[in-house]
């Protein structure tokens, strides 16, 4: 009653307005002809006839004022209602908001994460004119020792961005196309101490142009300048926002405070604005010095890297400068590198000179970019599938509302209401639903922001992820629960209009659903249930990758072993005293009650990272070049690592300085080197000039290196105790039991080495493994995650639809009955129906799968992108789940009175 007195109540109202709006005119018309009469000319009458009655343009105004206000409140109207049958369908409203709150939620926590991954700039003015600068060289083209980043192009050529301080000086000097030319260097695992505390930091060398020419934000202090950057300048640091926080509780007496970094003191002159963190994407560097202070910070035994021309390790950015093109700029600044090449090595006049181009530097050194562009868009294709499918199954369950309130829309129709009156209200229903959905999805967004970041993140690491909330997502959430709210509410909305007025007002007909209303539904489910295979068949790859690599055959034995590293400070120990430090350090362990053995490495297995350089054998007359990685290691390394070997000896403490240069291979670089001949006594040299010769004594066990996905090869090892010098090392402990409670008694073993010694990055090998899968373990954790998902939007779409049809096909079940077919033909009846629908979705899901599962080919292990047992696996799971979502609905129908079915309506 309330409905039909609301629906006279619109009808009536719109019919007075047009009868008022008449009336007007007919008095304004009748006022104007008598002025006429009288001798007034028409224009004349009419301009009067307005005045008198309020003027038509007046007219006009409070015309359109009504309709606002008429508007307004039948949006109200509308939206009121739309809450009250949302009161009325708990359940389904339940079902709605959660659907579309998970697939909008995922989406916008792919989107934070997508926009600090790939969008966040680096915090300074017109970021998007920044260029780092970079070269590119073919493989004949060999040059000086690289500290850096650099990696091989499509093209076979190794890129980097690493340069000599000599060339940026040229450089900068000749720079006519950029604001000016900066540098900077990472500088990883310094050691800072304030008041006697020491602990691991990350800082950056930066030239005394820094600041300036970037116009890097400061929120206390001043800036690191020109006059700074000099060998007789004092040393001064300027920190980090966060480190200011955690170190001096923002405290303004942190400004000309002395601390200590790798035991240099230095004082603290500015503090960075939050929002620059260094000029590295996803960095959190907490300390910035000179580039003066290089060789006092880090030192190099060879000398200051200021004055080594041949050694490439500084990064170079700049700001585009107005009007210059990048073309322009690349040309200009190829010149000024060829030069200075010339100008500052001399002695690789013959070789090829590297090919300069500019990569963009809004996001400085981004190394992450390339890693994470093509993982992250496929993980945002896979949450827009599963918000598909949530819209597909809300359409499906909204079209099947909209064929049970037949009979209200042709009531609102039969009072006046106009199509386009009702098809609003419907979608008002549904945008609500939307709305609420957003609302869900975005609060599931901020609570989830974090999730991926820590499936990246070690254990032992700090986040490199700031996850911030901010317009972008605000805006990317809203858009996209506009787009979901029409892309589920225009079908029932449009279906809603097209309801025959007499049928449905007639109170003895049979609401039977048409064959297109349910051709429209069934095509959904097919769509839903051939989304969720290609979901399903993701998730089985990934899944099926992960444990591959986790089951791979590593070469040794990672189990209860732990893992440290350290990196002792040049300015206490030199050279010719870090050796002896570190075998300090490995007799105190060693000698740790729970420790069976300790030996050290120069790099950890399986750490993505590793050295390589090119050796010969001594008695080869084709002197052939071959290629291998090589890694510097203690006495034990491979019995603490479990390590076989094939034959020959393992390394000794008596593998020092003093004795004959000795190193062991592994069998495939035994293979490359000496295929007919016994390794075992042979002898091998580095191909650079002057390189002394090393005499291999044993042969190991093929082992994995790097990381999981590469083949195993060619490696060398070589006893660091026979070493020139040691950098940082990784000392590697096998536990007799829990690794975990033996930290302390290291800590302490160290402490009475040396109390100013940190312990950096502690964590087992088997952690260190995990780390490398961050990507892989993302992957299977996210589509898992999805494909659950889509199972179960799915089998509440079956559902639903079968339920709907099962209940619009009451009386011809009870009529099948009734003539005699028994509940055991009707339940296979409906199943087979259901079986039909999940065969279809199936079909086309596999069709879909097998051509875009290409495209994830390179981040799948030992496993082909159209596998046969995933594919199977895929579709008789969702298969399965469609026949237990569709057997309760084939249940009701089998147990179907015929004699109530008969007297349904």
């Amino acid at each position: 009653m309330k409905l039909l007195s609301w629906l006279r109540s619109v009808t009536h109202r719109s019919r007075m307005e047009s009868e008022m709006d008449a009336e007007l005119q007919f008095h304004i018309e009748s006022f104007a002809s008598d002025l006429v009469r009288r001798g007034s000319t028409r224009g004349e009458a009419l301009r009067r006839a307005r005045l008198e009655f309020g003027g038509i343009e007046g007219h006009k105004e409070e015309c359109r004022e009504s309709l606002g206000f008429r508007l307004w409140d039948e949006l109200r109207a509308d939206c009121r209602y739309a809450l009250r049958m949302m009161r009325q369908n708990p359940g389904f409203t339940v079902v709605a908001v959660i659907s579309l709150g998970l697939g909008i939620g995922a989406n916008t926590a792919i989107f934070t994460l997508a926009k600090e991954v790939l969008l966040k700039t680096m915090g300074v003015p017109h970021a998007e004119r920044l260029r780092m600068v970079a070269w590119a060289r073919g493989p004949q083209s060999k040059f000086g020792p690289i500290w850096g980043a650099f990696f091989p192009s499509a093209t076979g050529e190794l890129t980097s961005t690493a340069f000599p301080y000599a060339l940026y000086v040229d450089m900068r000097r000749s720079n006519t196309v950029l604001d000016d030319l900066v540098a900077f260097k990472e500088a990883n695992q310094l050691t800072a101490t304030v008041n006697g505390q020491a602990e691991p930091i990350s800082g950056m060398l930066v030239s005394g142009n820094f600041y300036q020419a970037l116009a890097v934000p400061m929120i206390a202090g001043r800036a690191i300048g020109a006059e700074d950057d000099s060998l007789s300048a004092p040393p001064v640091v300027v920190i980090s926002d966060a480190y200011w926080t955690r170190q001096f509780a923002r405290s303004s007496g942190a400004l000309g405070q002395t601390i200590f970094i790798n035991r240099i003191p230095v004082t603290i002159i500015g503090v960075n604005a939050p929002e620059f963190k260094g000029a590295k994407a996803g960095g959190a560097f907490e300390v910035f010095v000179p580039l003066s202070l290089q060789q006092q910070i880090i030192p190099n035994p060879k000398g200051s890297l200021l004055a080594n021309n041949g050694y490439w390790w500084l990064m170079m950015i700049g700001r585009l400068k107005p009007g210059v093109t990048e073309q322009a700029a690349t040309v200009a600044l190829s010149a000024g590198f060829r030069n200075a090449f010339h100008a500052t090595l001399p002695e690789h006049k013959d070789i090829d000179i590297p090919r300069l181009y500019l990569a963009p530097g809004s996001r400085g050194l981004d190394l992450q970019t390339p890693n994470f562009t093509k993982p992250i868009y496929l993980l945002l294709a896979l949450a827009g599938l599963v918000l598909s499918i949530a819209c597909a199954n809300l359409a499906n369950l909204l079209l099947a509302r909209s064929a049970t309130r037949q009979r209200e829309m042709s009531l609102r129709l039969a009072m006046g209401a106009s199509r386009s009156r009702v098809m609003r209200q419907v979608l008002t229903e549904a945008m609500l639903l939307a709305v609420l959905g957003g609302a869900a999805g975005l609060l599931l967004g901020y609570w989830g922001r974090n999730f991926i970041p820590s499936l990246i993140n070690d254990s032992w690491h700090p986040t490199e992820f700031d996850i911030q909330m901010d317009w972008r997502v605000f805006t990317f959430a809203f858009v996209i629960t506009i787009v979901t709210g029409l892309l589920f509410g225009v079908a029932p909305a449009w279906r809603s209009t097209r309801a025959d007025v007499n049928r449905g007002l007639k109170e003895t007909g049979r609401m039977s659903v048409g064959r297109p209303k349910a051709l429209l539904g069934k095509a959904l489910v097919v769509f839903q249930v051939s989304l969720s295979l290609l979901l399903l068949v993701g998730a089985g790859l990934f899944l099926r990758t992960l444990m591959n690599l986790r089951t791979t055959d590593l070469g040794f034995n990672p189990e209860r072993i732990l893992l440290f590293d350290l990196n002792p400070p040049r300015s206490r120990y030199p050279a010719a005293q870090r050796v002896p430090l570190f075998e300090r350090v490995a007799e105190k362990i060693s000698a740790l009650p729970g420790v069976q053995s300790a030996t050290v490495s120069g790099e950890a297995l399986l750490s993505n990272s590793m050295d390589n350089n090119c050796f010969r054998a001594v008695a080869s007359t084709a002197n052939e070049r071959h290629d291998a990685w090589y890694n510097s290691v203690g006495p034990n390394f491979f019995e603490t690592l479990g390590m076989p070997m094939a034959y020959g000896r393992t390394f000794t403490a008596r593998d020092n300085h003093h004795a004959p240069k000795v190193a062991i291979i592994n069998q495939r670089l035994a293979k490359d080197l000496f295929p007919h001949a016994n390794a075992i006594g042979q002898k091998l040299v580095a191909c650079e000039a002057g390189a002394a010769a090393m005499e291999i004594v044993g042969v190991s066990s093929d082992a994995k290196y790097a990381n999981l996905r590469e083949d195993i090869q060619p490696t060398l090892y070589f006893p660091y105790l026979q070493g020139d010098d040691a950098e940082q090392m990784t000392f590697e402990l096998k536990t007799a039991a829990s690794t975990a409670s033996i930290v302390a008694e290291i800590r302490e073993a160290v402490r009475s080495v040396d109390k100013d010694l940190p312990l950096q990055e502690i964590r087992t090998q088997t952690q260190q493994i995990e780390a490398t899968l961050s990507q892989e373990r993302v992957f299977a954790t996210l589509t898992s995650g999805f494909g659950l998902l889509a199972l179960i939007l799915a089998s509440i779409g079956i559902y639903g639809i079968m339920s709907y049809t099962i209940s619009r096909r009451t009386n011809e079940i009870g009529i099948r009955m009734a003539l005699g077919a028994r509940s055991a033909s009707v339940l296979s009846m409906v199943l087979r129906e259901t079986l039909l629908l999940a065969f279809i979705g199936v079909t086309a899901g596999l069709a879909v799968a097998a051509a875009l599962t290409r495209l994830a080919a390179s981040m799948l292990y030992n496993l082909k992108p159209n596998d046969p047992l995933t594919f199977a696996a895929a579709a008789l799971l969702l298969v399965i789940i469609a026949l237990a979502a569709g057997f309760a609905p084939a249940r009701r129908a089998a147990s179907v009175d015929p004699v109530h079915a008969l007297r349904h309506e």
